[in-house]
């Protein structure tokens, strides 16, 4: 495979791009710091195929860099190939308003083939190739220039290894019937809502005891006046204001902006200057949240009471034992919260009763709620065992 020298200049990464535009596929990585700010920057991106390789510097002067995100976003010819890349995928977004796509994540197809939940590039790399990835610029500041040659050659790596993986996973994948099992999955990642970060759904990644209507609708209100706030400075949310405080202050919102110099975890000067009075601002015009909006009780099993928990308990027995049988993943499967809802009554909706899902997992777990599945143990393993249906 030819190595091509770190690209910084538009004519270079176009006539790549043009050659790249025919392969079957394409690898892709990214390199990028986001400590200090809310939107990720991309410092470097890496491609390959099973002919060439590169890495692109976007903080290169004057470097176009719309061949290359045409070549990601644009051309459906070519699969994009990426390991764990929904933080890759998540940069592209930002970029353009779209997602790679087709799009093939190869750690999602080792939970198919067995190879744990969520197996790292390095373990990848080891598993199929017997190479041992030297880890030694992991910790680069990708932000600083110049990069020396052995940052570049550590970033490239990262593609040019999943060149050589990614067809020898693909004819396994054939081999076993698996590879239609990752379709599904493969479209929900190139899916562009899952990286859009709106602010009216903001809320919900801030944790708060309790359901009272007022008080979640000031988290929302509050929620979504920092993500507004940490978007257009570019900073980190935790650094307008942490979300224990968030919580804090919609449980005991402050009744004028004065009081604002009492809260722990905000500035006193919050109390007479701009972002203090938008944030007052945001209390205020904060509305009750709806009865649709709330979220389930936080019994942890809502709706399940004793017998349905106890139930939800032996779904997720059946789920280590069928995953053990046919070495996949169980996240694969089906995800704990689609087995408490399947123990709790809910019969549509759900994608382990679809599909693929159904026939591997979804029919047995049915059967299990329903009384036509049971446990035994044979020659000292767990099997299971069918029983008369249910009257």
């Amino acid at each position: 495979m030819h190595i091509h020298p770190l690209i910084t200049d538009s004519a270079s990464l176009a006539n790549l791009c043009a050659r790249l535009a025919q392969a079957d596929f394409v690898t892709v990585d990214t390199e990028f710091m986001r400590e200090s700010t809310y939107y990720p920057e991309l410092c470097l991106i890496q491609i390959a195929d099973v002919n060439e390789a590169a890495a692109i510097d976007p903080m290169a002067p004057g470097l176009d860099m719309t061949p290359l995100l045409d070549l990601l976003t644009e051309n459906e010819d070519v699969l994009k190939v990426v390991h764990a890349g929904g933080q890759d995928i998540e940069i592209i977004y930002n970029l353009t308003g779209k997602t790679p796509h087709p799009l093939f994540d190869t750690q999602v197809a080792a939970m198919a083939l067995g190879q744990g939940e969520q197996i790292g590039y390095s373990n990848l790399v080891d598993s199929w190739l017997g190479i041992q990835v030297d880890k030694g610029a992991r910790f680069t500041d990708w932000a600083r220039r110049p990069l020396d040659a052995r940052q570049i050659e550590y970033a490239i790596g990262d593609v040019t290894h999943l060149a050589v993986i990614f067809p020898k996973m693909l004819e396994r994948l054939r081999k076993t019937g698996r590879g239609v099992w990752l379709d599904q999955e493969m479209e929900r990642l190139s899916d562009p809502a899952n990286y859009a970060n709106d602010p009216d759904q903001a809320w919900k990644r801030v944790r708060i005891s309790g359901r009272k209507p007022e008080v979640l609708g000031r988290l929302k209100a509050l929620a979504r006046w920092r993500e507004l706030e940490a978007q257009g400075k570019d900073l980190p949310r935790g650094r307008i204001v942490k979300d224990e405080t968030l919580g804090d202050i919609a449980g005991h919102p402050p009744r004028k902006q004065a009081d604002l110099a009492k809260v722990r975890g905000l500035s006193a000067t919050w109390a007479s200057n701009d972002i203090g009075g938008r944030l007052m601002a945001a209390i205020e015009a904060a509305v009750p949240l709806g009865a649709d909006e709330l979220p389930p009780r936080d019994d942890r099993k809502p709706g399940l009471g004793k017998d349905g928990a106890l139930v939800a308990d032996l779904l997720k027995l059946l789920l280590k034992i069928r995953s053990r049988d046919i070495d996949v993943a169980s996240r694969l499967l089906a995800r704990s919260d689609e087995l408490e809802a399947l123990a709790s009554g809910v019969r549509t909706g759900l994608p382990m009763l679809e599909g693929w899902r159904f026939d591997q997992f979804g029919r047995d777990a049915l059967d299990l709620v329903e009384g036509r599945l049971g446990f035994a143990v044979k020659g000292g393993k767990l099997k299971m065992t069918r029983t008369e249906d249910a009257a």
